[in-house]
């Protein structure tokens, strides 16, 4: 059986037309050496800044150094936010005060000014499918 012209010309176009994936590099500054562990998190939804969803990559290491690069390959072209930690006394999760401010140090992309938690439009940015890099301040 011989495939219909028209079908075979669609079945091209669709192998060509795959999503290439693009390189984040996410730096890190303001970072204390020898002062606990980076953890970092890339997300792509509001439902996945929230809590009610995954990360789409993420990374921990000992911080060494003031400043501290990571990266990410593999993402598709579209909408970010990162978030990072400094886990100071390596306990896996940010510690508050009293009145629920972070006590240990901690960043966002688009270091967004609000007094309260920022929200994933706030801090997302565009990845294009070239990829791109920011920088994320510790507080």
């Amino acid at each position: 059986m011989i495939a219909h012209p028209k079908y075979v010309l669609a079945a091209a176009l669709l192998a060509c037309t795959t999503v290439r994936a693009a390189g984040l590099d996410v730096t890190v500054t303001g970072v204390s050496p020898a002062k606990g562990t980076l953890q970092i998190e890339v997300l792509d939804s509001a439902a996945a800044w929230d809590g009610k969803g995954r990360s789409v990559a993420a990374a921990t290491r000992r911080a060494a150094a003031a400043q501290e690069t990571f990266r990410f390959d593999g993402l598709a072209p579209g909408s970010y936010a990162v978030r990072v930690m400094l886990d100071e006394n390596d306990n896996g999760k940010l510690d508050t005060n009293f009145m629920g401010m972070p006590v240990e140090a901690y960043g966002i992309s688009n270091d967004p000014k609000v007094m309260r938690r920022p929200t994933f439009d706030e801090a997302k940015f565009e990845l294009g499918a070239d990829g791109g890099a920011i920088t994320v301040r510790l507080r």
